[in-house]
This record gives C-alpha cells, structure tokens and sequence, in this order.
C-alpha cells in the first residue's frame, strides 16, 4: 500500500464527499481528544472503499487490530496488503513475483497505528481546521518528515474517523473512506500473519 501498489494502496486523498448525515453545526476537534480516540480503539472491521492515485476506485473489508496491525482484502481481486511485525506486505494478485515488503515505521499508516498516539507531538501535526462540519488533522512523522504525511476526516458526536489520505514519499497519493465500522471483538491471529499468507499462496 505504499508505491504503485504498495504505497497507492496506504495512500488517501479526500476527493469523496462523506455519505453521512452531519451535523449543521461542528467544531473542530482538539488534538488530544483525538489522540485519545485513537488509543482507544482497538479491534475494528468493516468495508471500505479507496480512490487511488490514477483515480481507480476498489472497495474490500478492513480489519485493524491496534496496536499495529491491518489487513485489506479486495473485492474481486485476490490483492491483499498486511501489516504486523512492524511490516507491511503488499500481495498483488498482478504480479507473480513474492510480495512487495517494507517497515511500517516508513509509512504514515504507522501514526494510526502506533502504540501510543500522540497528536499533540512537536512537529508532528501540519494541519488541524474544521472542514465542512468534519475535523480534518494531517500529520506526519516528526524525524522523517520524507516518509509522507495521513490527512485524517473526523466527525463528531461521537468521535469517528471517517477516512483518511496518505500521501507517500513519491507524492503519490490514496483515500480510504471507512463505512460503518464494527468495534471491538477479536481476530484468528492468522488474519494478520504475513508468514502464514506467504505459505498459503506458495
């Protein structure tokens, strides 16, 4: 999810109007409110859809087990990108050669992802303005600003995050808009074992 496949896939950009309901009336949510959001969450599934950089559009489910870990499966595609182990893989179901890895840590993906999020870090926040009655945060990593930066949309009353856009090192860019998303329960610890997808598709 972080180059032509892989940094795409990881990749967001809001070009989607959100298909929700929203208040008349927002304001933008403080940082450490959203820090703490994100700390909370912990197991969370549901569809997705993503708008990638040549502007095709792919829809799939989600799996996100914080701290972390996620997996993206594709709707008709046998493409599928993992992170655990501090790694991302990216399975393309285009190419025959072995998955495409790379350290989370080199993605932006890893700011939601971290075991303590802290949006309130030095340098780590370039943007945070109410958008269209959303709460809109870009945020990077503060030593390796290089890596990209998230663009994350949130919306109040409760906080949810609704989508967000990753911006790779290549200037490439991906939006993932989140649907309804279930929270809480537990996955197979398969579900996010890159090992265990190597061997399957071997």
């Amino acid at each position: 999810m972080i180059g032509a496949m892989n940094k795409r896939t990881l990749a967001l950009a809001p070009v989607f109007a959100l298909a929700f309901a929203l208040p008349a009336m927002a304001e933008k949510i403080p940082l450490n409110e959203l820090s703490n959001y994100l700390n909370g969450l912990g197991t969370m599934n549901g569809k997705f859809t993503q708008v990638n950089n040549d502007g095709s559009i792919s829809t799939g489910q989600v799996y996100i087990q914080r701290p972390g870990r996620v997996r993206f499966e594709y709707n008709n595609d046998n493409t599928l990108v993992l992170a655990s182990g501090g790694q991302v893989a990216v399975f393309d179901s285009k190419s025959n050669s072995a998955a495409q890895q790379y350290p989370l840590s080199e993605t932006p993906l890893s700011i939601i992802l971290a075991q303590n999020v802290d949006l309130g870090r030095a340098n780590m926040v370039t943007g945070h303005s109410e958008q269209k009655n959303t709460t809109v945060v870009t945020a990077q990593d503060p030593a390796h600003p290089e890596y990209g930066n998230i663009q994350m949309v949130f919306t109040a009353g409760p906080t949810e995050l609704r989508q967000w856009v990753i911006t790779d090192n290549a200037g490439e860019k991906t939006t993932v808009i989140l649907g309804e998303m279930a929270k809480g329960g537990s996955f197979a610890p398969s579900t996010f074992s890159i090992n265990n997808e190597i061997a399957r598709r071997n």
